[in-house]
């Protein structure tokens, strides 16, 4: 197996690394690879920062690694390999009435990047996040392959989900499937006039799944506007899919300018009717929306971007105001701001989710944006919140260690399984992530 150095670049284009990259098509080139020395894994370089990311070092690309090894009807598991795409499983099983049970935005999202950052979906508020889902994982460890599962070396798997990839490599995962209706989704949307409707329908909403969008540059009684969609799988005739497009180059600074944003975000919220509306969509056009436009994330031009997402506990929803009227006055949001309701359901030590509001706002890279977001962190930081470590490319390890108070149990398992800190990404140096301290 060659190595071949190549610049790669986190999902918001801001920050990179020259590594060398290893891309093994089968277990028996992986072993080959790592029986002379250890290399972080890297599936398809969706997260928004530098999670993937080891300058100056080594890193196995596993999305070659994309094989499904079996699934049982009777109980609904499938096992695949670690580089296998949650959209392709969506593509290839929810014809058949079988579902990822959870699935995040993008379906370019591979399983072994959907445990270590243990994803959620637009049904957090019933199902959980994606770990658990998880019935087992096959880790290589130190160049011994382990089963670990919520029964057996637990807290090895509750340092695995959720733990960027530092207690060793995802080879294959066993998850449980739901059933669905079939592959096309009913997604009833309305209009929502301001943050307090906006918490009060998500709080009573009973569709399985809902997600928000939010006007992030309305202000004063708007604030907090946008849309609320609701969605059931259902059978039947498929409508047809809109073409995917591309982004063919990096656009121009002016195209995400204040007045433009807007100008979209205002003709987008009107789209929907006052009565609201039901249609038909294919599955994978409700659940992963911007894969569409291939390379979406040039639009923000070369300078690239940053998101922020954070999750504040239902009682605070008064500090997701002030979140979003900074935002607002701020005019450095984007048109991509989404709300959603979390419930209490997480599988790791170092699992974003917990019960309460979450908020992901979209900034270009300018010198405005990382002045504002350390205070937004700072923000959800007061109130018990904390921030999603697969968006952020602007925090520290001061601001992100207080927010997850399992951070100390899941650092001395990374330290076992990786005493050489060999497995260290460029987020876990820029975070002091292994810290105990």
């Amino acid at each position: 197996m060659r190595w071949k150095t190549d610049t790669v670049t986190g999902w918001g284009r801001v920050l990179s690394a020259a590594s060398e990259i290893a891309r093994p098509e089968r277990t028996s080139a992986l072993n080959a690879i790592l029986a002379s020395e250890n290399a972080p894994a890297m599936g398809n370089r969706r997260s928004y920062g530098d999670a993937p990311l080891n300058d100056g070092g080594k890193s196995i690309d596993m999305t070659r690694l994309d094989r499904i090894l079996g699934f049982d009807e009777s109980t609904g598991i499938l096992e695949a390999e670690a580089g296998c795409q949650l959209g392709e499983l969506t593509r290839l099983f929810a014809p058949k009435g079988w579902l990822p049970a959870v699935l995040p935005g993008t379906g370019f999202a591979t399983i072994g990047g959907a445990i270590a950052m243990d994803v959620h979906g637009k049904n957090h508020h019933n199902a959980g996040s994606f770990g658990q889902h998880v019935e087992a994982i096959t880790l290589l460890v130190q160049g011994e392959k382990k089963t670990i599962s919520p029964k057996r070396n637990a807290s090895l798997f509750k340092a695995t989900v959720g733990g960027m990839g530092q207690t060793g490599i995802i080879l294959s995962a066993k998850i449980k499937m739901l059933p669905c209706k079939g592959d096309v989704i009913m997604v009833t949307e309305r209009r929502v006039d301001g943050l307090d409707e906006f918490l009060e329908l998500l709080d009573n909403s009973s569709a399985t799944y809902t997600v928000g969008w939010i006007d992030a540059t309305a202000k004063g009684s708007a604030l907090g506007r946008g849309i609320l969609e609701e969605g059931e799988t259902g059978s039947g005739l498929v409508p047809a899919r809109s073409k995917s497009k591309s982004v063919p180059f990096n656009a121009p600074s002016f195209a995400l300018s204040p007045l433009t944003v807007r100008l979209f975000n205002k003709l987008y919220f009107r789209r929907v009717p006052d009565h609201g509306r039901t249609s038909v969509k294919p599955i994978t056009d409700f659940f992963f929306p911007l894969d569409r436009i291939y390379d979406w994330n040039r639009l923000y031009g070369k300078r690239g971007f940053h998101q922020f997402q954070c999750v504040v506990p239902v009682a605070e929803a008064a500090t997701l105001r002030e979140i979003l009227t900074q935002i607002a006055h701020s005019g450095l949001a984007s048109p991509l701001a989404v709300l959603k309701r979390m419930g209490a359901g997480s599988a790791g030590y170092m699992s974003f989710p917990m019960e309460g509001y979450t908020l992901a706002v979209d900034f270009p890279n300018t010198e405005a944006a990382r002045a504002l977001v350390p205070r937004l962190e700072k923000l959800t930081a007061e109130v018990g919140g904390r921030i999603y470590l697969a968006k952020d490319s602007l925090s520290s390890g001061e601001r992100i260690r207080p927010m997850y108070p399992d951070h100390a149990t899941w650092s001395a398992e990374a330290a076992k399984a990786d005493p050489t800190g060999a497995l260290k990404t460029d987020l876990i140096r820029r975070l002091d992530l292994r810290s105990t301290k």
